[in-house]
């Protein structure tokens, strides 16, 4: 059902409020029912003109000037966003102003009102719904988790027999209070949410009563709540208690009917429904090459010379660093330390710039480094290219000293393509290590050990363009973010492979290094226009 037909919305007549509207005196600007058409026109001391509501003309109301009480305002000020009045204009603090006819004004203002009620009907509303549904199935669940809970607790108490009935009376009051305790969770949960719900369906129906009326003073008063409503309210996921199967014993009871684990409560904050541009960062290359986050506010970027630059938000550069051989860095990463590590591909080097100081960590022989990133234990990882080309492998480091290998899959097949095309990593927080592999059309991602988990080659419905994963980052969900180079976007998959959603490509052109910082925000580096953008995705 089209909710713009829905009961809710009827428009009622100005002057008994209770009957639908079917006139309009256009003199008066007053909505009327067929029953209060000779009431409104007995009033002599106006003048009426009552047509059909349909056949209305639209005649704009201007509001009257605060200041200039006789003057309407059918000017606006560009410079103080507010209506005005032409005594404004030559008195006062709008002298001197950019100013525009409050008509035009007033029809770009429906047009970001026609923008708001879009969003909040057809994406943000749908979500609210989806969450109070997902919600209610969720209390439904427990209901069902916890009954099998009380369940298991009577078929210990027959094995126990009846000299422990009471222990098993203390064990399902322990259930049934966490049972209220998870459900007046669930319960706080769906009342914000419902809540949220009639406030988004207040403003939808001011929204609709401002388009269809015609007091420009409502257009003008109306302050947009889209991007509030779009901060979807957190979701609290609860941990289901286990009740341990029990150790038959004489001496303690309870070991003898087993635990109850404690209700584990865990705050997940759901993404964006509409994903926001932040900030953009022009980083003064010709071409950009990777980023990685300092902090949230600061990143390290380096592009098509031999110079790595600390940028702040605003592009302001914060420090400048040459590399030691003179040759363009091929990647960077942050360690844990915050100190800068590159890699140097043709001098075949990964190295640490620590106190504006360059030290060689690590110098391979038939090998050239290629991406790198800092893991957790604040080991590196390190995307390695045989001289001929010919192998790919992951190494880790730690320090100095190489610890593992990661090259081929049970099955003796090699994980990573060989060809000289792009490949970047980055550690998940299960510590899945995940590689970028452009000319392979995959995210190749293996365990902690190197064993393969899975292969992503982009979502099944994308059958026009092939999936070119350059940039990879992680983020603190386990969620894996990938820039596909040719569709200008961004894949967001769990942490098991499965697509979640796209960042869509009106943000992006050829989107090449990723990071994401201690807040969730996604920063990409864009390899043609050379700047850095910031993505509110969470």
């Amino acid at each position: 059902m089209d909710p713009r037909r829905s009961a809710q919305d009827v428009l009622l007549c100005d002057l008994c409020e209770t009957d639908p509207v079917q006139n309009y005196c256009e003199l008066c600007h007053t909505d009327l029912c067929s029953n209060c058409v000779s009431k409104h026109l007995s009033d002599y001391s106006k003048r009426h003109n009552v047509v059909s509501y349909f056949n209305r003309k639209f005649t704009p109301k201007h509001a009257k000037c605060l200041k200039h009480t006789e003057k309407d305002c059918e000017l606006y000020c560009e410079e103080c966003d507010v209506p005005v009045c032409t005594s404004c204009l030559v008195s006062g603090k709008h002298k001197s102003h950019d100013v525009s006819d409050i008509l035009g004004k007033l029809s770009s203002k429906k047009q970001r009102l026609q923008k708001d009620l879009y969003e909040l009907e057809n994406k943000i509303y749908p979500r609210y719904e989806e969450m109070a549904s997902n919600a209610q199935k969720g209390k439904a669940e427990t209901e069902t988790n916890y009954l099998n809970l009380s369940t298991a607790a009577d078929q210990h108490g027959e094995i126990l027999q009846r000299q422990i009935t009471a222990f098993i009376n203390r064990r399902k009051s322990d259930i049934k209070e966490k049972k209220n305790k998870h459900l007046a969770v669930l319960q706080k949960h769906t009342d914000e949410i419902t809540h949220k719900i009639a406030e988004i369906k207040r403003v939808i129906l001011k929204l609709k009563n401002i388009l269809d009326s015609n007091d420009i003073s409502l257009t003008f008063t109306y302050r947009s709540r889209n991007d509030e409503f779009n901060e979807l309210p957190s979701e609290t996921k609860v941990t289901m208690p286990r009740l341990s199967t029990p150790t038959i014993k004489t001496e303690k009871l309870d070991e003898m009917f087993g635990t109850l684990s404690s209700l584990s409560l865990t705050t997940v904050k759901p993404m964006l429904v509409e994903p926001r541009l932040a900030g953009t960062i022009n980083t003064g290359f010709d071409r950009q090459g990777s980023v990685s986050c300092l902090n949230e506010e600061q990143v390290w970027t380096c592009g098509n010379n031999k110079i790595m630059k600390l940028l702040n938000l605003q592009g302001k550069l914060l420090a400048s660093i040459q590399t030691k051989s003179g040759n363009e860095p091929f990647n960077i990463a942050v360690t844990r330390a915050g100190d800068l590590v590159y890699t140097d591909y043709n001098d075949k080097t990964v190295n640490l710039v620590k106190n504006n100081q360059i030290e060689t960590m690590i110098r391979l022989d038939g090998w050239r480094p290629r991406s790198i990133c800092s893991t957790s234990a604040d080991d590196l990882l390190i995307i390695m290219t045989s001289d001929d080309e010919r192998k790919s492998i992951v190494a880790r480091y730690s320090g100095y000293t190489k610890k593992q290998s990661i090259q081929s899959d049970d099955q003796g097949r090699p994980l990573y393509s060989s060809e000289n095309y792009p490949k970047n990593i980055s550690e998940n927080r299960n510590l899945d290590v995940c590689v970028a592999d452009f000319n392979a059309n995959a995210v190749v991602v293996v365990n902690q050990s190197g064993k393969l988990r899975f292969r992503y080659t982009g979502h099944p419905s994308n059958t026009k363009k092939s999936f070119h994963p350059a940039g990879i980052a992680t983020d603190s969900q386990g969620h894996i973010l990938t820039a596909d180079w040719d569709s200008h976007r961004i894949h967001i998959l769990d942490q098991d492979g499965q697509f979640l959603r796209y960042i869509q490509n009106r943000h992006f052109h050829h989107p090449n290094g990723l990071c994401v910082d201690t807040r969730d925000n996604l920063f990409v580096s864009e390899f043609d226009t050379a700047k850095v953008k910031k993505i509110r995705y969470r």
